[in-house]
């Protein structure tokens, strides 16, 4: 409401809405001016008096204007050049002012730096900002570009691996909008970022490709010109399908000309995803992945009705895993931090569902099948 521009609009006007009474102040002025010097000794008494009639006049209407004016200014906000009155505002929700419509809001204005790259068509944020805007109708945003000092700032402080990002200042926490969403924004010292995996939000770039670690799950060659990076959900059935229909033909066809790296990604909607994600990091230690994904996949619909991790144990015997190593290492929950590891990575990087497909620093679009795979994987090895 204290934009310098309406404050100076609105002392113009007002200061025209007393023109007249500081009009006949100023020629009263001028006329005591030129009242000659030989006639002032003659005529000082009733000459003083009629000064003080015209003067008195002169304020009345002075003070008339202003009471005109005031309106929307108080005398007080007009000497200040203070603008609107916040007696007047207070009384109305709404009200128009040249040719906007200005309306109150009751939570304060919330600061938005835009992290994105101009030069990235699939990072522009106006989607994204629009639909702030419908939640947050305070919001005042910022552009930031994510390769200035202060962009790459803001990276490093919230590890942003994914553009556009949104960092909101603190005021956030006075709006309804942070009740109901607190669990979507990251907080770091007075600032919040929002978290794209959480909230929904498709990456447009990544800024740092995805790194094969030593503990990882790793099929294939780890020479291989491509890596394909897999974060996949052994309840979710689409995992299942993508298991069945396209990941197996792929590791068949292409061999050792590719690395499958698998990161459990574990949905908090399927109970048992949890076990069957510790299940296979137990089989891997054997040496024994591919075996066992294969037969927990094909039993998802069986193993998906039971509690617990008997299911997961008879699978282990039944693809010849060594059957007490592989039940302590399931019973002790060994591998629960690498997991976790895996859930915070695949935030990191935007996933917000399974199965999330990577081929080196490229997101995939799995829905489009098959030969799509195959063709950026030809692609790829064609670099």
């Amino acid at each position: 409401m204290q934009d310098q521009t309406i404050i100076n609009k609105s002392n113009l006007f007002f200061a025209k809405g007393i023109g007249l009474g500081l009009k006949n102040y100023t020629q009263t002025m001028e006329e005591e001016n030129k009242t000659k010097e030989g006639s002032a000794k003659k005529e000082c008494c009733s000459g003083n008096k009629d000064k003080k009639v015209k003067n008195l006049i002169s304020l009345v209407i002075l003070l008339g204007g202003l009471l005109l004016g005031s309106i929307f200014v108080d005398v007080v906000q007009l000497v200040k050049g203070g603008g609107f009155s916040s007696k007047k505002l207070a009384q109305t929700d709404v009200f128009n002012f040249g040719d906007k419509t200005w309306v109150a809001y009751k939570e304060p204005i919330i600061k938005v730096q835009v992290v994105s790259d101009e030069t990235c068509e699939a990072c522009k944020p106006d989607e994204i900002v629009l639909a702030l805007h419908r939640m947050l109708p305070t919001i005042l945003t910022e552009k930031v570009d994510y390769s200035s000092k202060e962009g790459d700032a803001l990276i490093k402080k919230f590890e942003i691996k994914t553009l556009p990002a949104f960092v909101f200042s603190q005021d956030i926490e006075k709006t309804d909008f942070f009740k109901q969403s607190a669990q979507v924004l990251d907080k770091k010292d007075n600032l919040y970022a929002l978290n794209n995996a959480k909230a929904g939000i498709q990456p447009g770039k990544y800024l740092e490709s995805m790194q094969v670690k030593e503990d990882d799950i790793q099929v294939g060659n780890k020479e291989a010109k491509v890596k394909m990076f897999l974060f996949s959900d052994f309840q979710c059935p689409y995992c299942k399908v993508f298991h069945e229909s396209i990941l197996k033909k792929i590791v068949s066809t292409y061999g050792d000309k590719i690395l499958l790296v698998f990161k459990n990604y574990p949905l908090s909607m399927h109970p048992q995803a949890e076990n069957a994600s510790l299940a296979g990091e137990c089989a891997n230690e054997q040496g024994k992945f591919m075996a066992y994904a294969d037969k927990v996949f094909s039993e998802q619909a069986n193993w998906g009705k039971t509690t617990g991790t008997q299911s997961f144990k008879n699978y282990a015997k039944l693809v010849g895993l060594n059957a007490i190593q592989f039940n302590k290492c399931l019973d002790e929950k060994k591998y629960a931090d690498k997991i976790n590891t895996d859930k915070n990575e695949a935030d990191g990087f935007g996933v917000s569902g399974t199965p999330a497909l990577f081929i080196n620093d490229q997101s995939v679009d799995i829905s489009s099948g098959l030969d799509n795979v195959k063709k950026l994987i030809d692609e790829n090895l064609a670099k």
